[in-house]
């Protein structure tokens, strides 16, 4: 029974940061997932938390994929002997078909590659969540908001109606 537990336990915490403005902001057409090159300082500030996916977005150049924006904040023990830079553009492990696809749609159909998730996979490697989409009009967003407050509604009528309330 322990062992079941912690087992939950250790998959609810694989997640370390999350982007929730870009799903209001973006209508993703594809999702894929990305390693990410770190320093050992930023590694340790991830375990401790100390990330903030806000504001970043990916971008291409010379044929890489790079994440810029994204915060890492240095802890003060870990990086006493390197000169830590926070907002530093990090680069992206993708194959090569991968990036190529990524270019060509970025260049001729006006995609954007933001940033959904950051985690863990097997508990050592850090792996980002990225999603290739068009942002959201202003309308989509109004559509989008009705829709998940009618989805609460109706769980709640729901609920009720099971009650017999």
């Amino acid at each position: 029974m322990a062992k079941k537990n912690a087992k939950n336990s250790k998959n609810s915490s694989a997640s370390i940061a999350r982007n929730k403005r870009a799903t209001f902001d973006y209508k993703f057409e594809e999702k894929m997932e990305a390693g990410l090159s770190l320093m050992g300082w930023e590694v340790k500030s991830i375990r401790m938390g100390k990330v903030n996916l806000s504001e970043s977005y990916v971008f291409m150049r010379d044929g890489e994929a790079f994440l810029f924006g994204c915060t890492i904040a240095p802890l003060n023990t870990a990086s006493t002997h390197v000169v830590c830079d926070p907002m530093r553009s990090r680069k992206l492990l993708l194959k090569r078909k991968e990036l190529d696809k990524l270019q060509g749609l970025v260049d001729r159909k006006g995609y954007s590659i933001v940033p959904i998730s950051m985690y863990w996979q097997k508990g050592a490697w850090v792996k980002i969540e990225i999603g290739l989409g068009k942002g959201k009009k202003e309308h989509d967003k109004r559509d989008d908001t009705k829709d998940r407050e009618w989805q609460i509604e109706k769980a709640r009528t729901m609920k009720k109606a099971v009650r017999g309330e």
